[in-house]
């Protein structure tokens, strides 16, 4: 027996007249009708007298099970989604769940591409986003991935032109406050295209800092405009003059010849999820948030001056993915997701225990990286790491600078460091 597909039928504000002849014939056919229940009420008029209605909000997660059942009985089902709904639509979670070849999907155009065309504003270069998710309040510095802002953030960090769906929670307010504690609230500015095909509105473009306060009726679409380029950033390997350090005791960072080589052995990816014990200034927390923009980096620092000035470095350097505890660790790790990499700068006198939660949550093929300059916390971590039966290595690396001499120069030799590789051994 074939069972019929499941319609899922793309859709615009302005009801009956935006739908393709195919489009409609299928809703004028169909014995289960599903969609929010403002949508539901845009097409009440074509609906067959007898079609089932269900109201999908809230229930996202129930609407495979119903689609499950009323194909199986030879039902006909439709399933109503705004503009185009493979996006950031429900065709594909549907297809995830039910099977490409159970769905068939009749797109509509995107809202986002309507945005743009009021606009009159080219869009084939724009980063898509939708910040219509679960509200998880306000934006705070340091907010980590869970929050339904973070990866809009990460978005405006590299890229100059967003199209954004917004959703009741997330608005267009929220998004400009979000900029200005990003100390972004003067590069970008915002277009939004409110109510479209209804009581239809532009407004802007305003620059992020005169948005705060705005109010503007939910659907509507932002549009993120950089005012200038983006600066090309350096990716790696930053002067240490870069970073704020602690004074009068400044040189409390690990030096660039070190972090270099620290983070070259924590072999890193785009997604990598990075904790850094004992962060002092964050010199190499930060870059390795450089390093991996789709991933995030953990921080812990137990000193109140040194994890302000880290705090102050994220800032400065315009860096999202970065979350800091002012903690003795490993206070508050227990929380955080298991990682690809571990640096250890400073341990607290915590240096045997730090190994072996460290090697413990380490996720497959990862690193633990630590940085020593004396014997005995050299020594504690060898002996920690043969007692676990850890597979690591030791480089010693020795640095020295040029300093400049009357005219001439010589070579300042910086401390010496051990670097301490480890992975987990073959269980």
């Amino acid at each position: 027996m074939t069972l019929a597909p499941c319609r899922i039928i793309g859709v615009l504000d302005n009801g009956v007249a935006g739908l393709t002849p195919a489009a409609l014939s299928h809703l004028q056919c169909a014995d289960l009708v599903i969609g929010a229940e403002r949508t539901l009420a845009l097409f009440e008029s074509v609906l067959p007298a007898q079609a089932e209605r269900r109201d999908m909000g809230g229930q996202l997660g129930s609407v495979p099970e119903w689609v499950t059942q009323a194909r199986n009985e030879q039902r006909r089902v439709v399933v109503l989604a705004t503009g185009d709904p493979l996006c950031h639509g429900i065709a594909s979670f549907l297809i995830g769940k039910l099977g490409l070849s159970a769905c068939e999907i009749l797109p509509n155009v995107s809202t986002l591409q309507w945005a743009c065309a009021r606009l009159g504003l080219a869009w084939q270069e724009a980063k898509i986003c939708s910040v219509h998710s679960k509200d998880a309040g306000e934006w705070s510095q340091g907010a980590t991935p869970e929050h339904g802002l973070y990866a809009l953030l990460q978005a405006v960090r590299q890229h100059d032109l967003l199209a954004v769906l917004t959703g009741p929670d997330n608005t267009p307010a929220r998004i400009a406050r979000m900029l200005v504690s990003e100390g972004l609230g003067e590069a970008f500015q915002l277009s939004i295209v409110v109510q479209i095909f209804q009581h239809e509105k532009i407004i802007g473009p305003l620059l992020a800092a005169q948005c705060v306060a705005m109010e503007a009726a939910d659907p509507n679409v932002v549009i993120l405009q950089r005012c200038q380029p983006r600066k090309q950033e350096i990716r790696f390997g930053l002067d240490d003059s870069e970073f704020i350090q602690r004074k009068p005791e400044k040189g409390l960072i690990t030096k660039r010849e070190v972090r270099a080589v620290s983070l070259a052995r924590m072999q890193l990816r785009s997604d990598s999820i990075v904790w850094d014990i004992g962060a002092g200034s964050g010199s190499v927390g930060l870059e390795a948030a450089r390093l991996c923009p789709r991933g995030h980096v953990y921080a812990i620092e137990k000193n109140v001056d040194d994890a302000a000035n880290a705090l102050q470095n994220r800032q400065r350097l315009g860096i999202s993915n970065y979350t800091l505890i002012n903690a003795k660790a490993p206070v508050g790790m227990g929380a955080w997701p298991d990682p690809d990499a571990i640096f250890v700068g400073g341990s607290g006198g915590e240096l045997d225990g730090l190994i072996k939660i460290g090697l413990q949550r380490l996720l497959p093929n990862g690193w633990l990286i630590m940085n020593f300059v004396t014997f005995e916390n050299l020594n504690v971590a060898l002996t920690t790491l043969g007692a676990l039966d850890a597979v690591w290595d030791v480089t010693q690396l020795q640095a020295s600078r040029s300093q400049p001499i009357l005219h001439m120069h010589r070579l300042q030799a910086e401390n010496p460091v051990w670097i301490v590789s480890a992975q987990r051994g073959k269980q």
